[in-house]
């Protein structure tokens, strides 16, 4: 593979102008595609093989075109200080705004508060549903602005009003200005690695150029693949994070290329064929955890894994061919300052034997003992709140208390109670029972009947009068544990009220139960999810490595990483220390599809990592180097570019920390602390000091299985016999940027 990829390397290199214009027309067709696809339909979240999915399904096929697709807005209105909302002023302000908002645009159904006894027991809370023809992002900005002035009117009427639901929702920005803050850092750690603007600005243009096109390819076939806004978060997370890391390990490469002598597209060749042979096995295990994503059987989360593994794949593509493309434009101008001016400092700089990253690794290899056991026994402890993990989705009580929609929820639970924002839906099937009336009567009196239900709905029927709908309303908030363990009793008392009902059936669903479902089955699927993975990236890096041990000891690694990362999710997210530093305003259960994103993304990363660091180490090591001198080597040589890695990606995902949506908020600080582990704990510390205890039994393959493996010298050991011997570093700049061809 080196080789193969020393030639594309050379002629893009070469055929620069080819390469470059290439990608540009690559962007310009996805972005005119992008411009001209129709927009993807809605389909909603679907989650197959769970009873609240089978409840809707079987609520739209009972009632059938009754389903409230269209966006809503529930206004809630809560009378001044010592006054009642039935009072004859606070009434008339509440009707007036219910009159006006039923002649809005694009509405549909207005239900009156004091029709329908949507008050509470104490009259001081009200609200009222308003229902819109169209979908929360199809609403016309005439029809939204008329129902606010309605809103704003009661307001001045003396009412306190807030407005749930989606119609009226507060836009959420994925990172925000704390998003432009984390590229600025990247761009600051590129330039004080390299120490040339060229260097710096380079990855970040390639990854900006990735990202591109995988966004408006992402749109094109939004449509055709049924992609929502909401794909491309991943990708866009990744594309950029991943596009700047390889991109940065290549010309990391050629610079050394180039002060080992080596003419500039002689280096870029070398660096494509070495550095780029790890972008390719790293970026190889990032798209198996992310298309391994769609084992979890969630079609939403599987698109948005198979649109960011794409995201990765254009990364890796674009590294290894309009990277060197550019380095051909600008031979000179990503090498430092010094080297540029030809100063004997940077020379002497430049051959010195050791440098920060390998005097780190001796001092590691010299106590190995102490720092495994500080690494494995600190990962370990911080890991040990992961056990009180309680998984669920975050929903208008996570968000923040500025928005209308936070203080909506708190109105709505102060005046009817703390569950009546997560209300059960009970469907009941009595279609095979002589007398469905009372079959639905039994069922909605034993839900009734159970510990923890404070009040049931009147039945709605169909048309055909053998399927009821009623609400059942808990007396703990949505997220509390005793409303899933209420949702589990009335399950599990199914048998036998369904034999008294006559052979009726029924299932519990709405938002609640869904989210509880939607945890079980993630929980189901974490440990098939991590056997598909850790597998194939075994097998990934024994052909990469070949050796059993090192494997090994990435997976392990990974794993503590990752515990550690979850962990400290549930330390700040869940039982809120130091969320107060991070802007969490209220805490809860962990979003269910965390420790998936956690396990894949955080997997394909810290394989990155591993590749980069010990691909130089076994470089070393097959090259004749010793055991423990290899990984001093090793270190010398990719310490500091993995350490910039490292920290690049760091701030890309503390930038979404800044953004208002709870979700985006726990998955930009999960992933940025799960690097932190992996790259300054696990291969900083752990990797030198397992590699040095292993010794040669470390790189040690059976010869059986060795004749078995293909031979895909990812370290260039056959690149060092094809290669010219590298012409000796000239002092006069002039002379370095010869022979480009």
């Amino acid at each position: 593979m080196a080789t193969a990829l020393y030639h594309l390397g050379r002629a893009a290199f070469r055929w620069r102008w080819f390469f470059a214009l290439l990608w540009v027309a690559v962007l310009g067709v996805t972005g005119f595609a992008a411009t001209k696809a129709p927009a993807a339909a809605d389909d909603g979240f679907t989650m197959p093989g769970i009873e609240s999915q089978k409840a809707f399904d079987l609520m739209e096929q009972r009632f059938p075109g009754t389903a409230a697709d269209g966006a809503t807005a529930r206004i809630v209105f809560v009378a001044p200080t010592g006054e009642k909302i039935t009072a004859t002023q606070n009434k008339a302000a509440v009707e007036s705004l219910v009159d006006e908002a039923a002649d809005g645009s694009q509405v549909s159904s207005v239900v009156d508060p004091f029709r329908a006894k949507a008050v509470s027991e104490d009259a001081t809370t009200a609200y009222a549903t308003v229902g819109f023809e169209a979908k929360a992002d199809d609403l016309t900005d005439a029809g939204k602005d008329h129902l606010e002035d309605a809103i704003k009117k009661a307001q001045q009427a003396g009412l306190t009003v807030e407005v749930g639901g989606d119609a009226l929702a507060t836009p959420t920005e994925a990172g925000g200005p704390a998003e432009a803050i984390g590229i600025a850092i990247a761009a600051v750690v590129l330039l004080i690695t390299f120490g040339s603007m060229a260097a710096a600005g380079l990855p970040l243009l390639t990854a900006i150029l990735g990202v591109g096109i995988s966004m408006t390819a992402i749109t094109a076939l939004s449509s055709a693949f049924g992609l929502t806004s909401t794909t491309g978060t991943l990708a866009t997370m990744l594309g950029l994070a991943c596009g700047i890391d390889y991109a940065l390990f290549v010309v990391s490469r050629y610079r050394e290329e180039r002060a080992k002598g080596h003419v500039p597209r002689e280096a870029a060749g070398l660096a494509v064929g070495t550095a780029g042979s790890s972008v390719v096995f790293a970026g190889l295990t990032v798209v198996i955890a992310l298309a391994g994503l769609s084992v979890v059987g969630i079609p939403t989360l599987t698109k948005m894994g198979l649109a960011a593994a794409g995201g990765v794949l254009i990364a890796v593509l674009i590294c290894l061919t309009a990277v060197p493309a550019l380095l051909g434009f600008w031979p000179d101008a990503v090498l430092s300052r010094g080297v540029r001016k030809g100063s004997k400092r940077s020379k002497r700089k430049q051959q010195k034997r050791h440098n920060g990253g390998s005097r780190w690794a001796g001092v590691v290899v010299r106590h190995p003992v102490p720092f495994l056991l500080l690494g494995v026994v600190g990962l370990g402890a911080i890991a040990v709140p992961a056990l009180d993990l309680q998984l669920g989705m975050p929903g208008d009580e996570a968000k923040s208390t500025s928005t209308t929609e936070r203080r909506a929820y708190d109105a709505l639970a102060d005046g009817f109670g703390p569950g009546f924002n997560g209300p059960l839906t009970v469907v009941v099937d009595a279609k095979k029972t002589d007398d469905p009336n009372a079959a639905v009567a039994t069922v909605l009196r034993d839900v009734k009947g159970t510990d923890g239900v404070v009040s049931v709905s009147v039945p709605r029927y169909n048309e055909s009068g053998d399927t009821a709908v009623f609400t059942a309303t808990p007396s703990t908030s949505p997220t509390d544990a005793r409303t899933k363990d209420l949702v589990k009793t009335i399950r599990g008392e199914r048998a036998d009220i369904e034999a008294k009902a006559d052979g009726a059936s029924f299932e519990v669903t709405g938002t609640t139960a869904l989210n509880i479902d939607i945890a079980e089955k993630v929980q189901a699927a974490l440990v098939p999810y991590l056997i598909v993975v850790v597998g194939l990236a075994f097998v990934l890096l024994l052909l990469v490595f070949r050796s059993l041990l090192v494997p090994v000891k990435a997976a392990a690694g990974f794993l503590l990483s990752v515990l550690a990362a979850l962990g400290s999710v549930v330390l700040v997210f869940q039982q809120g220390h130091a969320a107060d530093l991070l802007g969490v305003e209220q805490t809860g259960p962990i979003m269910s599809m965390m420790p998936i994103f956690l396990v894949g993304i955080v997997f394909g990363l810290a394989m990155d990592y591993e590749v980069f660091l010990v691909s130089r180490i076994r470089e070393a090591y097959v090259h004749g180097d010793g055991p423990r001198e290899a990984v001093v080597s090793g270190f010398r040589h990719s310490a500091r570019v993995v350490v910039a890695a490292a920290a690049i990606m760091m701030a890309v995902f503390s930038g979404f920390i800044g953004a208002g949506e709870s979700m985006v908020k726990m998955i930009g600080f999960g992933l940025a602390i799960a690097v932190f582990f992996d790259a300054f704990v696990v291969r900083m510390m752990l990797v030198p000091a397992a590699l040095s205890l292993l010794g040669d039994r470390g790189w040690r393959l059976p010869r059986w299985l060795d004749r078995i493996l293909p031979d895909i010298d990812v370290e260039g050991e056959k690149l060092s016999r094809k290669v010219p011997t590298p012409e000796p570093p000239l002092a006069d700049p002039a002379h370095q940027a010869v022979s480009l061809h």
